[in-house]
């Protein structure tokens, strides 16, 4: 917030005060960013004293695809969220699982039955903003988590790129960004290749992503690319949040095929599925079932089926394992009556698997090596892999200025291939000119053309706002969340972003109010002078940046697209009201006199009224009355005490203050994640749920075998499960 204040400052105040600050603020951060830059390179040279060597043997591993071996444990998860009455609602209870190496792990439950809400736990990624309470313990590779520094990598289930990179553009841009600089081209392009290649991409490698406007990758494909770029860096464990959501069943079953496929290499893969078909539900080694956020069943796939005859509830033959699964344990709400049924049936299924929690004696080890593992053929071998892998975390990356130049490629190549967008900008300013240029054409020189002079030029200063600050809140919404996303992986800072997609933007939007202004200025008939005229279409140019730099900060604070396109329109009739035309600024209140000032339509209007009426000679009314000259109209605006540069320099420090809160919000809004703190000890020592002594409630598919399944109970638990 203070460095927020000290750069508002120094836009705002005065030329002669802010630009000796603003450079001496700039100097200093510069000189102390490089002696930072300069002690984490040394101690980064320090930390890996043979980096040739290292290089050689990332390297190889990049080339071999070996993945460092992690096995991720959780124990007694507990997930609150705390609520407006002092209440709190309990997403997760208790729940414990592991996964290994070379396995896929599936979630599985009703909706609402905590599976997102697990996955995000056991990733790391649950906002610091959602004030949820995390309690028990995960650890990896016997050690808690939050030490560990392991490579990891989350799918979220919204497939979001910039639509007009190709598949290789995309993964070359993420290699990039991410691998150790030191690595060469040619080890870049092969891994990316790679990639392409385990990815199933080939044939769609030169395919454009494509949007709702531009046809490009199916959805099977843009999830299969989600992926692609998470891996980027052979991270150990992969997380993916419903990959298989609005595909069809061809499609999800290929992305199922990645993923089994990931595990098969090494890398520890947990996805939460809602409702796979069964040619996808036989490729989960292990399987979490969750409902009403309690654990019903937490290990491998092929003995849940047993798990539950043996309780009463047998699956019918030929019918998908899937959805038997998710009929048994889901609530049924259809009446009172039956709701309680299948919740009393719930409970004991909660309570058979609790007892087997608490009678097993192996427990949860993660520190034991799955059969399933193809990486390592020993612990020293693997040992090797792990030092490798994290001496090569501590590998610098890209610097600034290699960031920049990588974001200025894309957002260059995002802004110029995107032609729907531009021909549509093109075509709505031409429009606009058309039809002003119809009311306006070629005005006279009479009292009643003043009025249609000031007229002209807010409409032109309003339609020209207007048009940057839409485009603006309906595109960037969605690349702050790419952002947000590759921030999250640390891939690259905000003052380079930024930087290269003003750079890439600035020259493409300058044509749009160019072609305006060159076809109004004309038609209308105003003043005609060609260093007027040019005048005109800079004073433009330079408003519809400022109006893109709004955009910016309304979007960079606003939570949806939805939200922007709300607040952006309602804050532009503010500055419209204050924009010279509808109220004089003499007699605005004291308490508002800082709207004008910082109203942009205020600063275009008034420029284009200076460049337009000095010189002009008009023609007096009926009665000899009237105003005679454009100096008269610039006194009874009171804009006679002003000039075009004062006013270009007012509009400068609006857009600069514009680009400087974008930054701070941004800068301010870098990912924070909460952590899984260890129970409280009345939580730990709780004792564990008891089944009721009732018998279960078989489902239709059981009924007819639930009186064989129990009087074939041998083990205590499911005696007790099933008394």
């Amino acid at each position: 917030m203070l460095q927020f204040l000290l750069g508002a400052a120094t836009i705002v105040a005065p030329a002669q005060i802010g630009i000796p600050a603003g450079v001496t603020v700039a100097v200093l951060r510069a000189a102390l960013g490089a002696a930072k830059r300069r002690r984490q390179r040394k101690a980064n040279q320090l930390k890996c004293a043979s980096t040739s060597k290292l290089e050689a043997k990332y390297e190889a591993l990049l080339a071999e695809d070996v993945v460092e071996p992690v096995t991720l444990s959780w124990t007694n998860l507990h997930c609150g969220l705390p609520l407006k009455d002092g209440t709190t609602k309990s997403i997760l209870r208790g729940v414990s699982g592991i996964a290994r190496p070379g396995r896929l792990v599936g979630l599985m439950g009703p909706s609402g039955s905590g599976k997102t809400s697990l996955l995000t736990t056991l990733a790391g990624c649950v906002p610091s903003a959602s004030k949820m309470e995390l309690t028990g313990s995960l650890t990896v590779n016997g050690l808690p988590a939050a030490e560990t520094g392991h490579r990891k990598a989350f799918v979220q289930q919204e497939d979001l790129f910039y639509s007009m990179l190709s598949v290789r553009e995309t993964l070359s841009l993420a290699a990039d960004l991410r691998l150790p600089q030191q690595l060469s081209v040619e080890v870049r392009n092969r891994y990316v290749e790679q990639l392409i290649g385990a990815l199933g991409l080939t044939k769609a490698a030169d395919t454009r992503v494509g949007d709702e406007k531009t046809r490009g990758l199916s959805g099977g494909e843009k999830k299969r690319l989600s992926i692609g770029c998470e891996l980027v860096g052979s991270p150990s464990l992969i997380f993916c949040d419903e990959p298989t959501t609005g595909l069809d069943s061809f499609q999800a079953e290929k992305v199922m095929a990645t993923l089994s496929s990931l595990a098969r290499s090494g890398h520890t893969v947990v996805a939460s599925v809602h409702q796979p078909r069964s040619s996808i539900f036989a490729m989960f080694d292990d399987l979490v079932l969750l409902s009403e956020g309690q654990p019903v069943y937490s290990g491998p796939a092929a003995e849940v089926l047993d798990h539950f005859a043996r309780l009463g509830h047998v699956c019918p033959e030929h019918f998908n394992p899937a959805e038997f699964l998710a009929d048994l344990i889901s609530i049924d709400y259809t009446n009172k009556d039956v709701e309680a049924e299948s919740r009393a049936r719930l409970e004991r299924l909660v309570a058979a698997w609790r007892e087997v929690e608490s009678c097993s004696t192996t427990g949860y080890d993660d520190r034991q090596p799955s059969s399933g593992l193809t990486v390592g053929t020993n612990d020293s071998e693997g040992a090797e892999v792990a030092v490798v892998m994290r001496r090569a975390a501590l590998m610098p990356r890209s610097g600034p200025v290699r960031q920049l130049r990588l974001l200025l490629t894309r957002s260059w190549r995002q802004v110029v291939r995107d032609k729907a967008t531009n021909v549509a900008r093109a075509m709505s300013n031409l429009s606009s000119a058309l039809v002003f240029g119809a009311i306006f054409f070629r005005m006279k020189r009479g009292q009643s053309s003043v009025q249609d002079r000031m007229g002209l030029l807010q409409v032109v200063a309003v339609s020209t706002a207007m048009s940057s600050l839409v485009k603006t809140l309906t595109i960037f919404p969605r690349e702050r969340t790419i952002v947000a996303r590759e921030r999250a992986r640390q891939a690259y800072g905000i003052l380079p972003y930024l930087s290269a997609k003003l750079a890439a933007e600035l020259p493409v939007g300058a044509l749009f109010p160019a072609l305006f202004g060159a076809l109004v200025y004309p038609t209308c008939g105003l003043h005609p002078s060609l260093a007027r005229f040019a005048k005109f279409l800079g004073i433009l140019t330079l408003e519809s940046f400022a109006s893109q730099a709004l955009g910016l900060a309304v979007s960079s604070v606003a939570p949806t697209t939805e939200a922007a396109v709300a607040i952006g329109p309602a804050v532009m009739l503010v500055w419209i009201v204050f924009g010279g035309y509808y109220v004089n600024a003499e007699n605005v209140p004291s308490i508002f006199k800082w709207l004008p000032r910082a109203s942009l339509i205020k600063q275009s209007f008034e420029a284009l009224c200076i460049n337009e009426f000095p010189g002009l000679v008009f023609e007096p009314d009926a009665n000899g009355n009237g105003m005679r000259d454009g100096n008269q109209v610039l006194r009874w605006l009171s804009f006679d005490k002003s000039t075009i540069t004062v006013r270009c320099g007012s509009q400068t420090r609006i857009l600069l203050f514009y680009y400087w809160a974008t930054f701070c919000v941004l800068r301010a809004s870098q990912p924070r994640y909460l952590q899984v703190r260890p129970a409280p000890l009345q939580q730990t020592q709780q004792p564990q749920p008891q089944p009721q002594p009732q018998p279960p409630v078989a489902t239709s598919q059981s009924a007819n075998a639930e009186g064989a399944a129990v009087e074939e109970k041998t083990a205590g638990v499911l005696e007790a499960a099933a008394a």
